[in-house]
């Protein structure tokens, strides 16, 4: 048993590596998805761009 334990540690450590790499995947995706919803309810709607209020008051073009 002691002889398989280094092998044991790197394939956990392969596997925790896949893990959070499609998480991180997944989050972007799902980014994506959601920039892609806004810009065809934009053209939809036949805007140039989405409006956000600001911390001072003023509307100003949200940056992506």
């Amino acid at each position: 048993m002691i002889e398989a334990m280094p092998q044991l540690i790197l394939l956990g450590l392969v596997g925790a590596a896949a893990w959070l790499g499609y998480k991180q995947m997944a989050r972007d995706a799902d980014k994506v998805s959601e920039r892609n919803r806004q810009s065809e309810a934009e053209i939809r709607n036949g805007a140039q761009g989405t409006l956000v209020r600001g911390s001072d008051g003023v509307y100003r073009l949200r940056k992506d």
